[in-house]
């Protein structure tokens, strides 16, 4: 896996969205163990107190749970909270951009419809 973390936001916010990226895309299922830290620091060559933070975000919001001596694992409702979290980020931030600058642009919602349609045919 080559991963290039930007500079937009902090290495483990982005640690943690691509393991709930794998979890959306099924590489990691309910209840299996996904990589350790240390697995993750060499993939990602990254300090692994970094991935500690990242993974920690993600125990916190129920996406992962310890296993005491065998590592982390995904909860039974990871995926749920996951796309609702993303919807709700998808709906208050990333459509309200895109409504903005349609608005500088002068489109109307019709025209935003058929770029997106246009969009999902390719």
């Amino acid at each position: 896996m080559n991963v290039t973390f930007d500079d937009k936001q902090p290495i483990f916010q982005q640690v943690a969205y691509i393991i709930e990226d794998d979890i959306l895309n099924g590489t990691f299922h309910v209840d299996e163990q996904i990589l350790s830290v240390a697995q993750f620091s060499q993939l990602f060559q990254i300090n692994p107190a970094t991935v500690v933070k990242g993974i920690g975000l993600l125990v916190n919001e129920g996406i992962l749970y310890k296993k005491r001596g065998l590592g982390m694992f995904v909860t039974p409702e990871a995926k749920q909270k996951i796309q609702l979290k993303r919807r709700d980020r998808f709906h208050k931030e990333l459509l309200s951009d895109l409504l903005s600058e349609a608005d500088k642009l002068g489109l109307t919602i019709e025209e935003i419809i058929d770029m997106i349609k246009q969009l999902r045919k390719d």
